[in-house]
């Protein structure tokens, strides 16, 4: 019996292991799109996807204010840095793939399915990137405590996907593009190079996530006649529960179709 794209989704979505996890992700991605492009769609289906994905007994998690701090002049600082950024991308793996096999209810074009598809395996070869990194450094995921908070964006938009749009690639992911550049300016100094090129690739591909957030979104508000910008500003403040730091990366930003009226007013507390 064929696998439906949201039973492939769930599967992934049940898979503790990062390596595994990632794996089944590309497997996954890889079949899709080779039936796209054969003409031979698999078809979207229905499911239940699980309230939280499964999770490795590594690493401990802890509240953010836990988390100890990470200071870069050290090769333990540094890899304490790319823990958290493969922490972060094991997230997002299960964030898009969540999108995939949540709110069937909504009817969506097949463009919806392929972006998410694809930011899902970006997400997975960044999480491998990373973790080769960290292994260079005699460290691995799950050595070191991480955020506890990455999955209360999902829980709490599990039931409204322009606000599940709204915070996770126009919000949390677009955040991504104002640290990275500061974070390969860590490496580049510390002569680290095989991180440079992750964190290069990871920058590069996570302007088209935050690009396929802010399409979907527009898309979505134009079916139901909305206006994007108040609708997006009244999203954030009831999902996100705090005000957005500057400095923003405004031109990476608005490459993503993010303009800074979605977001400067945000700096402000509700």
């Amino acid at each position: 019996m064929t696998k439906t794209l949201r039973d492939m989704a769930v599967e992934v979505l049940r898979t503790a292991d990062g390596r595994e996890k990632t794996a089944i992700s590309r497997k996954h991605a890889a079949t899709w799109f080779s039936a796209r492009k054969s003409g031979a769609q698999l078809p979207i289906g229905n499911c239940t996807p699980p309230d939280r994905p499964a999770r490795p007994a590594q690493p401990e998690l802890l509240d953010p204010r836990d988390v100890p701090r990470r200071r870069p002049g050290t090769p333990q600082g540094r890899a304490a840095i790319l823990h958290a950024i493969a922490h972060i991308e094991l997230n997002a793996v299960d964030l898009h793939w969540d999108l995939v096999a949540r709110f069937p209810e909504i009817d969506m074009p097949v463009g919806f399915f392929d972006d998410w598809v694809k930011a899902a395996d970006e997400e997975s070869k960044h999480f491998n990137l990373i973790c080769d990194c960290l292994e260079q450094l005699n460290s691995h995921y799950g050595a070191m405590a991480a955020h506890a908070g990455m999955w209360r964006a999902a829980e709490d938009t599990a039931h409204d996907i322009l606000g599940r749009l709204a915070v996770v690639p126009m919000v949390l992911e677009a955040r991504g593009l104002d640290v990275t550049p500061g974070m390969i300016q860590i490496f580049k100094q510390a002569r680290e190079d095989k991180t440079v090129d992750a964190l290069e690739v990871i920058y590069a591909e996570e302007v088209g996530h935050v690009a396929y957030g802010s399409k979907w979104f527009n898309f979505l508000c134009g079916r139901q006649g909305l206006d994007p910008q108040p609708v997006f500003l009244d999203l954030v403040r009831r999902y996100f529960h705090s005000p957005l730091k500057p400095p923003f990366n405004e031109e990476k930003r608005a490459q993503a179709g993010l303009p800074p009226d979605f977001y400067w007013p945000l700096t402000e507390p509700a």
